[in-house]
């Protein structure tokens, strides 16, 4: 049989293997698809799986303003630098020269937003140039200053933002402007400069930036105490024509270009006109928002020593984000209220919102449009729009044709998890459950108005809630389960669930759980679970039966004066055993559909090698699903890791009791096991040296 045989005889490979269908990363591409489809856009410009779905978006975001998007849809640039190309495309600004150039991602955003306030940016980059240098030069073009002195290879940013702050205050950078500096050391020579000292007394490369700092604070100590007796006698030699008409003054530019601020240092003699302050502005080009009244307020009331705004542009607004509007509760307590014994009220919990079918659930307020703004120097400032939001994911609902309302299709259960929308069927059962009731067996929840007698059978896909008690009967759920005020029985109730297992009380119960199990009070049951057994309130009691708990048990007493018999059995168990199984058998299924995989991409290598034509379609769906098996082993490896990093011998708290645990007691972490000889109070039992201890809390 030829390789191009073999490959048609594999064509259903996808009846064995999944690939993408099931996978939430394939469900975030397709939406994507969707959401282009139902906005009008050709979406033959990112349906392809080499898109990720964050590329994808930013494609479809691009089509929806409008812009040329094929400038940027290439695999090879990540959703950042997609996103800087198609913000400029909207400013009219085409990146892709600088893209060529090697720049990526926020160097992009720092050379957008130059190209934005027409600042000659072109001119101020070099290879390999990072974002936070480039911001640097950008400052320094948007407040006009001569930027040659930090404009060097050889500096970092910080080294070239202290020069920069230095040229912003006129100072003599040239003190510090040498790469042989740290950025640390540069700031106190430019502090010191500021502060108008010597700094020659502490400037040498020989002294540290801890050393220079002490330097120069002894040297402002030092002009302190000198007085100003010095002053007067030094100013006295001068003549007093010296001190007359001065025109010292600073107009600081700030916020990229946006205000203006004037400060009039206070010298004898100094005499600014507001002739001189607009002088100032007409050469430096300052020409729109301009604060006549604060320029009238600043000279005739000689403002000295105070910085003064002069002059405002109008920023330029980003528009609202998008924002969802839920006409369900979200904040439905998912702890019960504390009961004053210290216990948890589960019976008066609310534990699910209901929704009808066609009800209104969620309206999304799309983004809003940016208003542009207007610097000091009268160039337009590009406005960002508002963030739309991906569409809410979920099952049970629908999207009306207006797009943007979410509407229920079934009566059911409504929650809202990992900002996914799940509404499931939920079977409402207003009687008490029993043999005569027969077996319900439901693909969603049930609720139970009442209770369950001998011989009730609950089966359900989603959780069960129980209004009142539970007796003889048998509980499957794929969530969780809640029996409201608690399980009595003659150790012929089996509760079994994918998640929590929460009651008032239980007694005599056979419990298996994927989550923890929690109650006020549990005597004489039988508990197996991957999560913690925790037994609330001052009067909580955990006596009687076995519990095997991976992450361990936390209770108030633990047994009784009766010594009836109590074993806890935590971390390293047979359940243990049995859980890190599973992951093994899975690890092998995985590791087998992955051999056939790579054994097809083999093939289509060989027959792409040899001239032999292989549909597009059929090679990404073998790739793609190899990336999701590859991706599922590195989550279940993960998880047994973590199960087994739980289990170490350095848990924190294996066994935490609260109050009392009575002699008899016997406790087992990590197959090591320990009989308490007699009654102790306020413990924690964990392992140290492979021995099980006490600590006391």
């Amino acid at each position: 049989m030829t390789d191009m045989e073999n490959l048609d005889s594999n064509k259903q490979l996808e009846l064995h293997f999944p690939m993408m269908e099931n996978d939430e990363y394939q469900k975030a591409q397709d939406q994507e698809i969707k959401l282009g489809i139902e906005q009008g856009l050709d979406v033959s410009l990112y349906a392809n799986p080499e898109f990720n779905w964050l590329q994808m978006e930013q494609i479809r975001l691009g089509l929806k303003d409008k812009v040329d998007a094929a400038f940027y849809a290439d695999p090879s640039h990540n959703y950042e630098t997609m996103r800087q190309v198609r913000l400029g495309l909207c400013a009219g600004i085409d990146l892709r020269p600088y893209i060529d150039k090697g720049f990526v991602d926020d160097d992009l955003k720092e050379i957008r937003l130059a190209l934005l306030n027409r600042l000659p940016i072109d001119k101020w980059l070099w290879e390999g140039m990072c974002a936070p240098q480039i911001r640097e030069v950008r400052f320094g073009l948007c407040e006009h200053l001569d930027i040659t002195p930090y404009f060097d290879r050889q500096y970092n940013w910080m080294q070239m933002q202290e020069i920069r702050l230095g040229l912003e205050k006129k100072l003599d950078v040239s003190r510090y402007a040498n790469h042989l500096y740290s950025h640390a050391q540069m700031r106190e020579i430019r502090l010191g400069l500021e502060s108008g000292l010597d700094v020659s007394a502490y400037s040498s490369l020989v002294y540290s930036a801890t050393d220079m700092k002490e330097k120069r604070r002894a040297l402002i100590s030092s002009k302190k105490t000198s007085g100003a007796g010095g002053t007067e006698k030094r100013n006295a030699k001068k003549s007093i024509f010296d001190t007359l008409d001065k025109k010292e003054f600073v107009i600081s530019v700030e916020e990229n270009g946006n205000k203006a601020f004037a400060y009039i240092p206070w010298v004898p003699g100094n005499a600014v006109m507001k002739e001189d302050i607009y002088h100032d502005l007409e050469q430096r080009g300052i020409v729109y928002g301009i604060r006549h009244d604060a320029i009238d307020d600043l000279i005739d009331k000689r403002r000295m020593n105070e910085k003064v705004l002069i002059a405002e542009g109008i920023p330029a607004s980003k528009g609202q984000d998008g924002w969802f509007e839920f006409f369900v509760r979200l904040d439905l307590p998912r702890i019960p209220a504390p009961l004053p014994d210290g216990g948890v009220d589960y019976v008066n919990i609310e534990a699910f919102e209901m929704v009808d079918e066609g009800e209104k659930i969620v309206v999304y307020h799309p983004a809003q449009q940016g208003s542009t703004g207007t610097n000091i120097y009268g160039e337009s400032i590009h406005a960002e729009n508002g963030a739309d939001k991906k569409p809410l994911r979920g099952v049970g609902f629908t999207i009306a044709p207006d797009g943007v309302t979410y509407i229920s299709r079934m009566n059911g259960k409504f929650e809202f998890i990992g900002g996914r929308i799940l509404i499931t069927n939920m079977l409402v059962v207003r009687e008490d459950v029993t043999a005569v009731t027969g077996r319900l067996e439901v693909d969603g929840s049930v609720h139970v108005i009442g209770s369950i007698y001998s011989g009730g059978y609950i089966k359900a896909t989603g959780d069960i809630i129980i209004e009142h008690n539970v007796e003889t009967a048998q509980l499957i759920a794929g969530g969780n389960i809640m029996i409201k005020k608690g399980s009595c029985s003659k150790n012929d109730c089996f509760i079994e669930a994918g998640g929590e297992v929460s009651g008032s009380f239980f007694e005599a119960a056979n419990i298996e759980a994927g989550g923890d199990v929690k109650a006020n009070y549990i005597m004489n049951s039988n508990i197996n679970t991957r999560g913690r057994v925790i037994v609330s309130g001052n009067k909580a009691s955990l006596l009687g039966g076995k519990i095997c708990a991976i992450k361990g048990v936390d209770t108030y007493n633990l047994g009784n004066r009766l010594h009836l018999k109590t074993v806890l059995d935590i971390g390293r168990n047979e359940l243990y055993a049995k859980v890190q199984a599973k992951y093994a058998a899975d690890r092998e299924q995985l590791l087998e559909e992955l051999d056939a995989l790579e054994k097809m991409r083999r093939k289509i290598r060989r027959l792409c090698a040899s001239g032999r034509e292989v549909p597009e379609d059929q090679q990404r769906k073998v790739f793609a699903a190899i990336e999701v098996k590859t991706h599922a082993l590195a989550e279940l490896d993960g998880e047994s890791a973590k199960l087994a990093n739980l289990t170490e011998q350095t848990m924190k708290e294996p066994i935490r009791v609260r109050g009392r645990a009575y002699e008899g007691s016997s406790i087992t972490i990590n197959g090591i096991s320990y009989l308490l000889p007699s009654e102790v109070r306020r413990v924690v039992f964990k392992l140290r040296n492979k021995q099980v201890v006490m600590v006391g809390l």
